[in-house]
């Protein structure tokens, strides 16, 4: 007898196409926020990583605290769709705003962009937490919610790509429209420019996808009961959630490949013509041109190396277990990035590094897909053993490892910036323009590094709480039956 399929081929695309748009705007900021404030508005490095820093500390508030809210609240328009339509604007709104560049003294522009960076992590997350909490009630079926989440993890995916053309685009297009005699002046114009055109576009997938989506199987609020735990000791006491956020965690060097990619074309490689004899206006094209190519080279590789692992994955998560997948592929990523730094040292060329960045991409996909999946059978294991479900709260769990991890990127390149003495200001700004020629081999090769020591070491760190997590296999077949079973007891009403 065929299962019933309760989420549409049209519905799942529209909530797909939605996930596509999230993943345009989330990667304006995630991968080039790093470049824009360090190379372009030239923001003190301390302030910087401090930054980073402070926002993800009122992460690990802002994201659970949001969590409880949608799980705790729901509106006449729906549990988690609302929250699409209401913080969507916003975003939209403070990502251009990021990307304004006022005329401001460092001080006034110190305040302004760290009032922006946190609206945005805090409206960010209003969107971000309901939204990938609704494939919990889309479906009550934990393998056809796997499908919807490795399908719209796919669209994801590709949504975080879409900036890097633009970015090409703008590379080869924009000098012909605007001078390059300032460079401080075209790099603002260029972010403005492209981070409207992601947010006008990315925006509109969003917000369509809520008037094509259901809740269907939305559970009861639980009332608090004499005896139950908080929802923090709910958390602490379960230990496959705790793994998960553990190999997220670890994991977050994966996300160099992409945040330091617009760095390491910076400050690593050059292609391109030869330099002397250039003017300054011409050596501004040139090296914006070599940037453009070397970091699109590295965004090719992280984006075939991540959307082919995520096309892959509803295949592969319906034949071979979560567990299995994420440590073979995390293994076989750290062995291509091993490759990928030797090669570097000892020959510092790029193009035969491109087939090993591309493997040890892979596991991006995989984590990104299998994570999520992790957390919600982490939920149904807490559903069944404390008769709560907090499903908002487990998609906050995911967002906050999320931006962890963009933020630990960010960190981690200023932090490369201050060990090897490099002063931004001076690098790029109206009368000096430096190639990546002009540094020593160390300095190129301690860039190069993001990309290539530091994915590596994370891949191997996230594989080792994987090896602890119990809820595969058998067991985890065994957990799904005896929680249908418990929610057909308590009259769980699954709505057409």
């Amino acid at each position: 007898m065929e299962k019933k399929r309760y989420v549409g081929k049209k519905e799942l695309w529209m909530f797909s196409i939605g996930g596509m748009g999230q993943g345009m705007i989330y990667a304006m900021m995630s991968s080039y926020i790093s470049d824009y404030y360090v190379n372009v508005l030239h923001l003190p490095l301390m302030f910087v990583l401090l930054l980073m820093l402070l926002a993800r500390v009122w992460d690990a508030i802002n994201d659970p605290l949001m969590g409880v809210i949608a799980d705790r609240s729901t509106t006449k328009w729906g549990k988690f769709k609302p929250y699409i339509v209401f913080a969507a604007p916003p975003i939209a709104v403070l990502t251009v705003l990021m990307y304004l560049s006022p005329s401001l003294s460092m001080n006034k522009l110190m305040v302004y962009s760290a009032v922006v960076y946190v609206l945005w992590g805090m409206v960010y997350t209003m969107a971000d937490v309901p939204f990938w909490s609704l494939p919990n009630v889309l479906t009550p079926d934990p393998e056809e919610r796997s499908s919807v989440v490795s399908f719209s993890k796919i669209w994801n995916s590709v949504g975080s790509a879409l900036p890097e053309i633009f970015f090409f685009a703008a590379g080869l297009l924009l000098p012909k429209f605007i001078s390059t005699e300032n460079p401080e002046e075209y790099n603002k114009k260029q972010y403005l420019i492209i981070a409207g055109a992601v947010v006008a576009i990315g925006t509109v997938m969003y917000i369509n996808s809520y008037f094509h989506i259901k809740e269907r199987a939305v559970p009861p609020v639980m009332k608090k009961k004499k005896g139950d735990g908080s929802l923090l000791s709910r958390m602490m006491h379960c230990k496959p959630l705790l793994l998960v956020i553990a190999m997220g965690v670890l994991s977050s060097g994966r996300y160099m490949v992409q945040a330091a990619a617009i760095h390491v074309a910076r400050y690593a490689f050059y292609i391109g013509p030869d330099l002397n004899g250039m003017t300054l206006e011409e050596k501004t094209a040139a090296i914006a041109a070599s940037v453009s190519t070397v970091k699109t080279i590295f965004q090719v590789c992280a984006v075939v190396g991540m959307f082919g692992a995520t096309l892959f994955m509803p295949m592969l998560m319906k034949k071979f277990d979560y567990k299995k997948l994420l440590i073979t592929t995390c293994l076989a990523g750290f062995a291509a990035s091993v490759c990928t730094t030797l090669i570097g040292w000892f020959t510092a060329n790029l193009y035969i590094c491109i087939p090993f960045i591309l493997i040890s991409c892979i596991p991006l996909g995989v984590i990104n897909t299998i994570s999520i999946a992790m957390i919600y059978d982490c939920l149904d294991y807490m559903e069944l053993t404390t008769g709560h479900r907090d499903n908002a709260v487990g998609s906050a769990c995911q967002g906050f490892i999320n931006k962890l991890g963009s933020a630990l990127s960010t960190c981690g390149i200023v932090v490369m910036y201050m060990a090897i003495g490099f002063e931004p200001s001076q690098m790029l700004n109206s009368t000096t323009v430096m190639a990546a020629t002009e540094l020593t081999r160390t300095q190129n090769f301690a860039m190069f590094s993001l990309v290539s020591v530091v994915p590596g070491l994370s891949l191997l760190l996230c594989s080792i709480p994987m090896f602890f997590y119990k809820i595969s296999g058998k067991y985890k077949t065994q957990m799904q039956a005896e929680l249908a079973e418990k929610r057909r007891a308590n009259g769980f009403e699954i709505s057409e």
